[in-house]
């Protein structure tokens, strides 16, 4: 691609400042728009912080003044998108605000530049129906922190044309994201589909009195998670019997139909998760999350680091 063309970035809170530093990193000139003024003012402070922690664990070559330099804050959203090919919008996870900032983008874009929402579970079928536009709109969902974290799902609406899936997978490849294309739309995607059974079943044990907060988060970080660090559930029991999946299928998987819950779980119970918050704010209080967020940044970087140099990344 062209680094000669810029990238906006529509909605610049945790998610779209991680954006906006993905396509700095990669070269892109980066035009970013946030409704927030106080937003808007942290993002290149956030920038910098978050690059010198990228430069401690070797995952930027580049000059951090250069990257920050690609980074410019702009006051409209019609000021942000003049003259870009992809616009990433990372607005609030609303069927509202997702459509009102859809069909004010769909006036403020040129011809065929391409915009992928950050939703992270709901479809664009949803919110980009009435854009004239339409076939240039996607679902592009990361992981938070993007720039730390690669996976990115894709997935189309009914009308979004194939070339516009095909560009934006191009486009994430380039910047050293990892695609997953969906072929078709389906509520929470992939990864939300998969991590809510997970947290479905976290809550219900929880409830139930069976481990407390602390002794599942130990279960996922110093269990299941180190394997999920590197390879993915399929591989994992592949690997997990002598005879591989299928040996692996045939021995437990009456064991796994037994422990689905019946009737499925409702939503999380109020009281429930007033409770978890007490037990987590005793851990750790509100004031610190920005700090603890920053911990499990650098974090990230490092494991990343590792990644790459393991040649474990995409």
């Amino acid at each position: 691609m062209n680094k000669n063309r810029s990238i906006a970035v529509v909605g610049a809170g945790l998610v779209g400042s991680g954006w906006a530093l993905v396509f700095a990193r990669a070269g892109y000139s980066v035009r970013a728009y946030d409704p927030s003024e106080t937003v808007r003012a942290g993002i290149l402070t956030w920038a910098r912080d978050s690059l010198n922690d990228l430069v401690q664990a070797g995952l930027v070559d580049d000059d951090q003044l250069a990257i920050l330099a690609r980074i410019s804050v702009h006051e409209t959203l019609a000021e942000a998108v003049e003259g870009v090919f992809y616009v990433q919008e990372s607005v609030f996870e609303t069927v509202e605000a997702k459509t009102a900032v859809s069909l004010e983008l769909d006036t403020a874009i040129g011809e065929g530049v391409l915009v992928g929402s950050s939703s992270s579970g709901i479809p664009a079928s949803q919110f980009t129906e009435a854009c004239k536009n339409r076939a240039c709109f996607a679902i592009v969902h990361p992981v938070n922190p993007p720039h730390l974290v690669p996976v990115v799902e894709i997935v189309p609406a009914p009308w979004t044309e194939p070339s516009a899936v095909d560009r934006i997978a191009a486009l994430m490849e380039e910047v050293g994201q990892v695609p997953v294309r969906l072929t078709q739309e389906i509520n929470g995607f992939v990864l939300n589909r998969l991590q809510g059974v997970l947290l479905n079943e976290a809550w219900a044990l929880y409830e139930d009195g069976i481990a407390s907060l602390a002794d599942i988060d130990a279960t996922i970080a110093h269990g299941l998670g180190l394997r999920w660090s590197f390879m993915g559930p399929f591989e994992t029991i592949d690997l997990n019997a002598p005879g591989g999946i299928e040996d692996y299928a045939a021995r437990l998987r009456d064991l796994y139909a037994s422990m689905v819950r019946t009737p499925p779980p409702e939503p999380w119970p109020d009281a429930v998760i007033s409770r978890a918050a007490e037990e987590r704010r005793a851990e750790l209080p509100l004031a610190d999350l920005s700090d603890r967020r920053a911990w499990r940044d650098a974090r990230l970087s490092r494991l990343v680091a590792f990644k790459k140099n393991q040649g474990l990344m995409g």
